[in-house]
């Protein structure tokens, strides 16, 4: 009798089970790579084209449709820059979609929303640099690629691996939080040198422009750059490898060699690079090796382990101002720069997300000068100084480290389908603790060792109905150095079209935001008596307003974007002289910019082997209040250009590519730093136009070329360090 009654329970609730999922259709959507698909709209049909449901994927693709009646449905997704797809199943079946990429195409980026959004969705203007850009360009370091971005302006003193700031929509060189698959890079108070940054395993880089502090915390002032590094897969049974050497001018070489690849629940990318360069200036010979690994466990389908170990050694000679006098020839700059980052990302349930994140940095640089070179006097095209520069001897230390924990939770409410709308509720901690040890070594002078402690809380809420994604957020940063400092956000998209024919999609933007940046270790804790740090400083802020609309036309084969952004940076720090005899000062909160502009970006891609991107990007810069006479009030900001823009064109033919690329910068405001009388006060416009090639040959065999600044351009991207002459690379590469 117990038998026969255990047997109907185990038969009753085996029917419950069969019951309960013959009334769902569920599965995912992916792109043409295999990429989970978040946040693309999937409608289920019934035979006669009646909408029977609607809903989104969630942040892993998936999605699921219950309380369905025998019979066959269409299921169609769909989501902007890619191809409507649909497909004919019945309830109890798990499918799986295949979107291709339309023509001008769409990326889900993260840096955004610190959520898995699609760009077509998003307010905030974005701009990804893909994994095919990065392969076909063949650029040697991340801030070659960063040039063709709009609103972005690089700035390099010199060759390879001199000293190189990037400048966002006005902003300074340190308003730019700087991320590695999650892992802050930036020195604590927000300074981070593109210097030696290399592209070597990079899946794609995406820039976010505007504040984004209420995500980020400090150093977010005007832009968010996160690189991300490339994952194993299981194209193959057997492990990817490569192996690529190449060599060019200037005693240029490099050498690369990577695996990849995915065995059961654990998948792996490791690299390795050296780059060695003499540049065209005396002892300027620059040094860099670069290695690289993303290891990945997945012990079941909602949870990953995931660690990110990452290092660079690299070496500069740094001859100065050559344009303007003899070189400098026992002068350099090295650096070592170690990242690791362990995170655990675990689906709880099918509306609840747990992201939790360690990581560890430390930047290890120094800037010495070994030789007393002779006397000189400065001097350019008829001006000259009115006295000598002299040399001397120097040995500088910078050694920062930081500790960054984070833990992050999304929870997702509402129905995508209905009035009240789809709702992702994120909430966020941050932990920083920032290490710094700075001092001149060969003065002797005492040095700033100093630690400081940064929390931040998070909130963020997105909402999401079918043409409108509104998204306000709001940050609580309390920071050892200036106490507390509440950050809001809020972006907007809104379709007032949709759809792909050919006046297609028409997405409207807008956006405010806050920002916030901590002084740095220097300006706080400097002991030196004769620029004392000021314990008492605020945090520079910044306060931005943009909008902006995006035309797609022409069934997606071609679109049209345009922003306009309005900036104002106040209390930014300076340092001011409060004594003589000897002279000393120290740091204040003095400074205010105010910064307006326009972006222009379009993109075509009238058939499949033909893609191109230009932009433009106009820049009205002001110095409102300024103690420096150098710089006094009125004058536009030093080294953003009021007009520069760029063109990207790339051609695939059967197995050849050719990508040209090509960057303008119009005249700008710069300083010579030399004295000269009279003094160089402006920078000529320039232009730099490269041109990469490679032809794939059968067993795995690539051969490739880069021509650079084919014009031969003589230019300065900052005045008295001239920029690198025509050059070219050339090499092999082997997979297998």
């Amino acid at each position: 009798m117990l038998r026969t009654a255990g047997i109907c329970i185990v038969v009753c609730f085996f029917s419950l089970s069969l019951w309960s999922q013959s009334d769902t259709v569920s599965g995912t959507v992916r792109d043409a790579s295999n990429a989970l698909l978040p946040r693309a709209t999937v409608r289920i049909l019934t035979w006669g084209g009646n909408e029977f449901s609607r809903s989104l994927t969630d942040s892993h693709g998936r999605f699921r449709f219950a309380g369905l009646g025998e019979g066959s449905y269409t299921i169609e997704a769909s989501l902007t820059g890619f191809q409507t797809v649909a497909i004919i199943a019945r309830p109890g079946e798990d499918i799986e979609l295949l979107l291709p990429l339309a023509p001008v195409r769409e990326s889900v980026v993260v840096s955004a929303t610190r959520t898995d959004v699609p760009t077509g969705q998003i307010g905030a203007a974005v701009t990804v640099i893909a994994k095919d850009e990065i392969v076909n360009r063949q650029e040697l370091l991340v801030s070659e690629l960063l040039q063709s971005v709009p609103g972005l302006t690089v700035v390099r003193s010199g060759g390879l691996g001199n000293i190189t700031s990037l400048f966002v929509r006005g902003g300074e060189g340190d308003y730019n939080k700087v991320l590695l698959d999650g892992i802050p890079l930036n020195e604590p108070g927000g300074t981070f040198q593109f210097d030696s940054l290399s592209t070597e395993n990079l899946e794609r880089i995406e820039v976010v422009r505007g504040p984004q502090s209420a995500l980020f915390g400090s150093d977010a002032m005007s832009s968010v750059v996160q690189l991300f590094t490339q994952r194993g897969s299981s194209e193959t049974p057997r492990p990817h490898t490569f192996v690529s050497v190449e060599g060019g001018k200037y005693s240029t070489w490099r050498g690369r060699a990577g695996v990849s690849g995915e065995l059961g629940i654990f998948d792996y990318a490791t690299s390795f690079a050296r780059l060695n360069t003499a540049n065209q200036e005396p002892n300027n010979e620059f040094r860099s090796s670069n290695a690289s690994g993303n290891f990945g466990v997945s012990p079941n389908a909602s949870t990953e382990f995931r660690l990110i170990l990452r290092g660079t050694s690299s070496r500069a000679g740094t001859p100065g101002q050559t344009a303007f006098g003899r070189p400098d020839g026992g002068a350099f700059f090295r650096r070592a720069d170690g990242y690791a980052g362990l995170s655990l990302r675990n689906q709880t349930t099918s509306r609840w997300e747990q992201r939790a994140l360690y990581t560890y940095a430390r930047s290890r640089q120094v800037s010495r000068d070994t030789v007393i070179d002779p006397p000189y006097t400065p001097g350019f095209e008829g001006r000259s100084a009115p006295f000598q520069f002299s040399d001397f001897l120097s040995d500088f230390l910078n050694d920062t480290r930081r500790q960054h924990v984070s833990y992050q939770s999304d929870i997702s409410i509402g129905s995508f389908g209905r009035i009240v709308g789809s709702h992702l509720l994120t909430f966020a901690f941050d932990w920083d603790h920032e290490q710094g040890f700075l001092q001149d070594r060969q003065s002797g002078s005492l040095a700033t060792d100093a630690k400081r402690n940064n929390f931040g809380w998070v909130f963020q809420h997105q909402a999401i109905w079918e043409r409108l994604v509104v998204t306000n957020g709001v940050r609580i940063e309390d920071n050892d150095g200036f106490g507390s400092a509440v950050v809001p956000r809020s972006s907007m998209a809104l379709f007032l079209r949709t759809g792909q024919d050919a006046l297609g999609a028409t997405k409207l933007k807008f956006n405010f935001g806050l920002g916030i940046k901590e002084p740095t270790l220097v300006e706080s804790f400097s002991p030196s008596p004769s620029f004392p740090g000021n314990p008492e400083l605020r945090p520079e802020r910044a306060r931005s307003i943009d909008f902006g609309v995006e035309q797609r036309l022409w069934q997606d084969t071609a679109k049209l974007e345009l922003n306009w952004f309005d900036n104002t940076y106040r209390d930014l720090v300076s340092f001011l002289i409060t004594g003589f005899n000897p002279t000393r000062g120290s740091y204040f909160n003095i400074q205010r910019n105010k910064v307006s502009g326009a972006e222009v970006v379009l993109e075509l891609n009238p058939v499949r082997a033909l893609r191109t991107r230009a932009t433009y990007t106009f820049l009205d810069s002001e110095i409102v209040r300024s103690p420096s006479p150098s710089n006094p009030a009125g004058q536009s900001l030093i080294r953003r250009p009021r007009h520069s823009g760029s063109l990207l064109v790339t051609w695939q033919w059967q197995r050849m590519n050719v990508t040209s690329s090509a960057v303008f910068v119009g005249a700008r405001t710069d300083s010579d730093f030399s004295s000269l009388q009279p003094p160089l006060t402006s920078n000529d416009g320039s232009s730099k136009w490269d041109l990469a090639w490679m032809y794939r040959l059968p067993q795995g065999l690539t051969v490739f070329g880069v021509f650079e600044n084919i014009l031969n351009q003589h230019y300065m991207e900052a005045l008295g360090f001239p920029a690198l002459r025509f050059t070219y690379r050339s090499g092999v590469r082997l997979e297998f």
